[in-house]
């Protein structure tokens, strides 16, 4: 099964939050409508800014623990890598569907 690891933002340069799963458009759809409470829900993060697809969820998982033991600026670099405009990536999930 696919896994994939995403950052959130709440927008550019804000608050960040990163996540793993095997259903990305169902997942930022829960996130965006606010439908688990937690973090997501407190600080508004529900721009989708980075995303990577892993062949297996436990790389994902893997790839997801290393990322969140990264200072802030690296994630923003690697942000920024391939999306330097902090642009919303949810219409890639929803066109791909």
């Amino acid at each position: 099964m696919k896994g994939y690891v995403y950052i959130l933002a709440s927008k550019k340069n804000g608050t960040l939050y990163t996540g793993v799963t095997s259903d990305p458009a169902r997942r930022l759809l829960e996130h965006q409508q606010g439908l688990t409470p937690g973090f997501t829900s407190r600080y508004g993060v529900k721009t989708l800014v980075w995303i990577e697809e892993h062949d297996l969820v436990v790389d994902a998982i893997r790839r997801e623990k290393a990322i969140k033991k990264y200072p802030r600026q690296w994630k923003i670099n690697l942000i920024e890598a391939t999306n330097p405009d902090w642009a919303d990536l949810s219409s890639w999930l929803f066109d791909a569907e």
